[in-house]
């Protein structure tokens, strides 16, 4: 077993609709993957940080992690920049997260369209 250190995995996923539920239930199938890939529970979490499109306005990313038992880990939300031509009905998450595991072994986890926003991570 390597050195604990903080690493950063980054995530999106596009969802369906602005309302609450499509939000908080993409966002969490989400960072649930996140955890899963990069064999992380909440006990080792540092922080997440939640962006999401202009368009979506419903809810804050953020509470479906509150609603995962995440409450204690410092989460925050922001408003993506709003880039002409950019994918629209995006959450994106940056997990910092304590791990053995080397830079190049962090799983990056992009679902549901949003898979076209990182093809360098094929």
């Amino acid at each position: 077993m390597g050195e604990i250190r903080v690493r950063a995995a980054r995530g999106a996923i596009r969802v369906a609709e602005d309302s609450a539920d499509a939000v908080l239930g993409a966002t969490e199938r989400l960072l649930a993957a996140m955890l899963e890939r990069n064999e992380a529970t909440g006990a080792d979490l540092v922080s997440v940080f939640f962006t999401a499109t202009h368009d979506l306005r419903s809810a804050f990313p953020a509470e479906a992690a509150r609603r995962m038992g995440l409450g204690r880990v410092p989460l925050l939300c922001a408003q993506e920049i709003p880039v002409e031509g950019a994918m629209p009905r995006v959450v994106r998450v940056l997990m910092h997260f304590h791990t053995p595991r080397q830079q190049t072994e962090v799983a990056h986890v992009y679902l549901d369209g949003a898979e076209s926003l990182r093809d360098d991570l094929g």
